[in-house]
């Protein structure tokens, strides 16, 4: 019997938790399979071998296992296959799918732009965007960020759109947005290329408050995980690691 097994990163933030749940339960709802257990990478459980063994207990021979990851860096490279190595020798009569990040994703893109008009009252013309992602050691990480945020430009013919992390990467949150307030442009229209809320959101919003400027306007967007296309976008994923074809399941 086919299963899926979503994971997500996992939070200390009790707000970013809920927030996967309900995103996953969103996603859950448009895959037509019985078995689906959600686990965390860390600080939450269950963890992934926790539930792996959720889907076995369940009747599971297959598990597709998906990762709630927008780019794909150590977590996605080694984290999450050294568990499922682990877990094949456990379970050597499971067979289990691997899916990958979201990474560069078109849909994403019109995603973004539509968080941005959310929060603006008028045109762009004296803005700049500034582009906020988790951050890693991974360069590939970096790359993909620099990428999404060319084809974002060229895409909705935007003013330049900056780029920058909360850690693992330069250039960091906080120099990049005191660049930009010392710039010419009044209004910054901040950007989290990430899920869910949770503490490196919470970090983002008193950063802003600390540099808190009367001639310039803040402007932060949500997270990518409140849009409502996202747990479509993440189905459609689903379905191609499990072969979806004609609108039934190759099992």
């Amino acid at each position: 019997m086919q299963a899926v097994l979503y994971i997500s990163h996992g939070s200390r933030s009790q707000e970013g938790v809920q927030e996967a749940i309900k995103f996953i339960d969103q996603c859950r709802k448009k895959v037509n399979l019985k078995i689906q257990e959600i686990c965390f990478l860390e600080l939450v459980s269950p963890s992934i071998a926790e539930g792996i063994s959720r889907c076995v207990k369940r009747g599971a021979t297959h598990i597709a296992v998906v990762p709630i990851l927008l780019l794909t860096a150590v977590h996605a490279k080694k984290d999450i296959p050294v568990a499922l190595e682990k877990a094949k020798k456990i379970y050597p009569q499971i067979e289990f799918s691997y899916g990958s990040p979201l990474g560069v994703h078109p849909r994403l893109l019109e995603c973004l732009y539509d968080q941005i008009e959310q929060e603006r009252e008028e045109g762009l013309r004296d803005s700049t965007i500034l582009l906020v992602g988790r951050g890693s050691s991974d360069p590939a990480v970096k790359s993909d960020l620099t990428e999404i945020a060319s084809q974002f430009e060229q895409m909705y013919d935007l003013p330049n759109v900056h780029t920058c992390f909360l850690y693992g990467a330069s250039p960091k949150f906080d120099d990049a947005l005191l660049k930009l307030i010392e710039g010419e442009k009044k209004r910054i229209f901040i950007l989290p290329y990430l899920f869910f809320s949770g503490l490196l959101m919470n970090g983002i919003k008193q950063k802003i408050a600390e540099a808190h400027d009367d001639s310039k306007q803040l402007i932060l967007c949500k997270t990518l995980g409140h849009h409502p296309v996202v747990p479509t976008i993440l189905s459609e994923r689903i379905y191609e690691l499990l072969q979806y074809k004609e609108k039934q399941w190759v099992m």
